[in-house]
């Protein structure tokens, strides 16, 4: 059971008193941004109205760049850089399906992110129909020559997004696993819980060894109506045109910058986020909502006062397509100490639960934290906290990670889909997460001790 705001409050009070809790001008600043912090907001709006959708490797996403660049550096961050990398490029072309037999209709389908092209004319072949990955994973070898696949393993809603995990498969490798069988195309069910005509993109990645060939999504009422006509019991034909491109290598980069700490020989914190996003949306919550957080979070502790240890942002680049800015830092950077990896990438729904890596090593700071969040409706956890897909360089360097756990309850009703827009975000929710982040990395940017001690020193 969900405890309320004041029994969470109440279950932290009940820890001994606590040395070096949160100033009271963090905490006044956490609160006034659960009030009426618009920092976020206009940081969201502002990338999602004059940049709109940013895919990694474009020119969509080169002026995504320019454009946090200059915000970063309008709203006083120090040190604003554009790091630079080169990246394989995959963009969109025409999308059709259709359902030639036995009741011919047109299907809403998205290629997913690596697919190849089917050429202009298109393929049609017969549709072979796996309910579960499982289904598709028990295929003998070839028994799919000259076929496509489709696959139609659904996702369920949940709050921590554990959904993803179990369906994520089917987009993730479920195309290059039918092409090993000898399919020549992939259709799945779009990894999502939501019922609208949007199919949800996202990358697939083939084997080594094994060629690319056409993927798409349908869309979860397509995906159905496909399954209905199967039970029919009547061979199934379909034609698809996907005409996706490879461009090759081309730029992207990742843009930093930094709160500066009064102590540069402290390891400084690393909050991420991504600036790309998928071409279908506007990228408002997956990710300019994560990007407008951690900024916001970063300038409401600098307000309060210069942290003891640097505060370094990091907007990465083309997460979406396979981590390049990510790695791209993480190399750049290798051997960088790092006290605290964070990543705000999960939507803009409200945050429920606090995890870290030192709540058994470092339990006093683990229950500041949660006297610090407590307020805002967050519930403390010993669950292991992992860090985003952004923090490579801190999980290499062996730094501390904490988790700010959004509701992801409806971010897949949404992820990577057309839908995908400023209206799905609520201020008052947006407003809580910029809050808590607040509060968590004006603690953590002023701990002037080790943040994440070896296991054995608490044993």
């Amino acid at each position: 059971m969900k405890k309320t705001p004041l029994a969470l409050i109440a279950l932290v009070a009940a820890v001994p008193a606590l040395s070096q809790t949160p100033t009271d001008a963090l905490t006044a600043q956490a609160e006034r941004a659960a009030e009426s912090d618009a920092v976020a907001w206009n940081f969201v709006e502002g990338l999602t109205t004059e940049v709109g959708p940013r895919q990694a490797g474009t020119e969509a996403e080169a002026r995504g760049r320019d454009w946090a660049v200059k915000w970063l550096k309008a709203n006083g961050l120090a040190h604003v850089t554009v790091e630079p990398y080169m990246m394989d490029t995959w963009v969109r072309g025409a999308e059709h399906a259709e359902v030639t037999a036995p009741f011919p209709q047109k299907m809403a389908i998205a290629a997913l992110g690596g697919s190849a092209s089917t050429g202009d004319q298109g393929i049609e072949a017969e549709v072979v129909y796996f309910p579960t990955y499982a289904d598709l994973e028990a295929a003998p070898a070839g028994s799919l020559a000259g076929k496509i696949a489709f696959i139609s393993h659904d996702m369920r809603r949940t709050q921590d997004g554990s959904g993803y995990g179990f369906a994520g498969p089917v987009r993730w490798t479920g195309a290059g696993l039918a092409a090993s069988k000898g399919a020549i195309a992939t259709v799945i069910r779009s990894v999502g819980t939501d019922n609208n005509r949007d199919p949800h993109t996202g990358g697939t990645a083939f084997p080594e060894g094994v060629a690319k060939t056409p993927a798409g999504a349908l869309s979860n009422p397509d995906a159905d109506q496909l399954e209905r006509i199967f039970a029919r019991g009547k061979p199934v034909r379909m034609k698809l045109v996907l005409t996706p491109q490879d461009l090759g290598q081309t730029a992207s980069g990742n843009v930093v910058s930094e709160v500066v700490g009064r102590d540069p020989s402290l390891p400084p914190l690393l909050l991420a986020c991504h600036l790309d996003s998928w071409d279908l949306g506007t990228g408002a919550i997956d990710n300019a909502a994560g990007c407008g957080i951690i900024a916001a979070a970063a300038l409401n502790v600098a307000k309060a006062g210069q942290p003891l240890r640097t505060i370094r942002l990091l907007f990465a680049g083309a997460e979406e397509t396979g981590l390049w800015g990510s790695k791209a830092y993480a190399a750049a950077h290798k051997g960088t100490p790092i006290a605290v990896g964070m990543e705000s990438d999960f939507g803009a729904d409200r945050i429920w639960r606090l995890d870290t890596t030192f709540s058994k090593t470092n339990p006093d700071l683990h229950k500041r934290l949660a006297y610090a969040v407590a307020r805002f409706g967050v519930e403390p956890s010993t669950d292991e906290a992992h860090g985003g897909a952004d923090i490579n360089l801190a999980r290499e360097s062996g730094a501390a990670l904490v988790d700010l756990q959004q509701d992801g309850t409806h971010y897949f009703d949404l992820h990577h889909t057309p839908d995908d827009t400023l209206d799905k975000i609520d201020p008052a929710a947006l407003r809580q997460n910029v809050a808590v982040w607040t509060a968590v990395v004006g603690v953590l940017a002023n701990e002037p001790g080790e943040i994440q001690p070896p296991a054995a020193a608490a044993e």
